[in-house]
């Protein structure tokens, strides 16, 4: 059933918050939390982890790919087909027969721990998946167009030619380091129906975390803390100050009566809800390119990606969407300036069949300055060293 090809109404198109409300934030230093919360819940799909203590984890995508990070859990999706409760992994009462799980074998190599899996996804029985958090968009986003050149153009290495864009790595930290965020996420209180937060810091969006259910949230509230951001969101963190953004508050002069006050704060949170809707922007709403990653019954896990416009911010993604369009799971990634002008510069070449010429026109540029910016994003090894001699030389006489 993995990667199995869906209709188009089965897809992302845009990052849609469909049944469900963004509540007034949670700020504290540069640190800003916005509740999520689900208007109609659900139990038919259910959202747990489990831990790994491991260093070090590496995932066997094929034959010729391995993925190597810091895996500190996976998730565990539990559904029912019929509509009827799930229940959630670690709950059921236990069998003596031990149930076999597909994640591998953990091994002490001395200097470090280490495990070794197969897969990225692996179903458990008919209604439980295993999947490794934002592993699956990341393994997504550095095998973009990894296999480097369709044709042997002359600029091209053999190194290009024979291994690609192998090995392709890329840098995050863990968001125990965003300064001000373990303390948000103990002292800010989680709403009755919350099931996610917008996290921001310095008024960026960091990432997004959606679950099915708020029992869900509660017990992966502080994996925020173990998942991924990029370098840049260390920075605001660091230099971030409190920014109290404030709607117009409720208007005494219209209240009359309890009536007028629900309404009052009803306008207040509508007010509130737009506002983080604006911040998020880039995000939510957008337009995405998607890949279908796995079928969950009704369920479909997917990895997406926004539009990488160079000018803007830009994330990646995975969700798990309800047939009906329903977002029942999201977990975000922003992209960095660099990791931006990679992904870019690397669909623009493999959409102009890796012709460095053709490429060069539809950015409207010089050959040689395409070749200067592939070798700054940290592609010079795509190319035979003659050709970045050349380019350098006229570099230095100013052509």
């Amino acid at each position: 059933m993995e990667h199995n090809k869906s209709k188009a109404t089965d897809c992302l198109e845009t990052i849609s918050l469909k049944g469900l409300t963004l509540a007034p934030s949670q700020v504290l230093g540069g640190v800003r939390l916005v509740p999520v919360l689900r208007k109609q819940l659900r139990e038919d799909l259910r959202l747990t982890k489990r831990p790994y203590y491991e260093d070090i984890a590496a995932v066997q995508i094929d034959n010729k790919t391995a993925y190597y990070s810091y895996i500190p859990h996976a998730f565990i999706a539990d559904w029912s087909d019929d509509g009827s409760p799930a229940v959630a992994y670690g709950t059921q009462i236990r069998s003596n027969k031990s149930t076999k799980t597909s994640d591998g074998k953990a091994h002490d190599l001395g200097f470090m721990t280490a495990r070794v899996m197969k897969k990225m996804r692996a179903r458990e029985n008919r209604n439980r998946l295993r999947f490794l958090p934002m592993d699956v968009s990341l393994e997504g986003f550095l095998s973009l167009h990894f296999g480097g050149p369709q044709i042997i153009w002359e600029e091209y290495s053999r190194e290009a030619i024979r291994d690609g864009l192998s090995p392709r790595c890329e840098t995050s930290i863990p968001g125990r380091w965003l300064k001000g965020l373990e303390d948000a996420l103990r002292v800010f209180e989680i709403h009755t129906n919350q099931v996610g937060s917008l996290v921001f810091v310095g008024d960026a969006l960091a990432s997004a975390f959606i679950v099915p259910h708020p029992d869900d949230y509660r017990a992966l509230h502080e994996t925020l803390l173990t998942d991924e951001y990029g370098e840049l969101l260390y920075f605001y963190g660091l230099y971030a100050e409190e920014n109290r953004l404030h709607p117009d508050a409720i208007d005494a002069r219209n209240v009359q009566s309890l009536k007028d006050l629900r309404n009052e704060v009803a306008r207040v949170r509508s007010d509130w809800s737009k506002l983080h809707s604006l911040m998020s922007n880039n995000l939510l709403g957008c337009p995405v390119r998607n890949e279908m990653v796995y079928r969950m019954g009704p369920f479909h896990l997917q990895r997406f990606m926004t539009e990488l416009n160079p000018k803007a911010e830009n994330h990646i993604g995975e969700a798990i969407v309800r047939k009906n369009g329903t977002l029942e799971y999201l977990k975000s990634y922003r992209l960095s300036a660099a990791q931006c002008r990679r992904a870019y510069l690397l669909m623009q070449l493999a959409d102009s069949n890796w012709s460095l010429d053709a490429c060069a026109e539809k950015l409207a540029c010089a050959k040689n300055e395409l070749i200067y910016r592939l070798e700054k994003a940290g592609f010079g090894h795509l190319f035979h060293r003659h050709v970045l001699d050349q380019v350098h030389s006229e570099i230095r006489k100013g052509k």
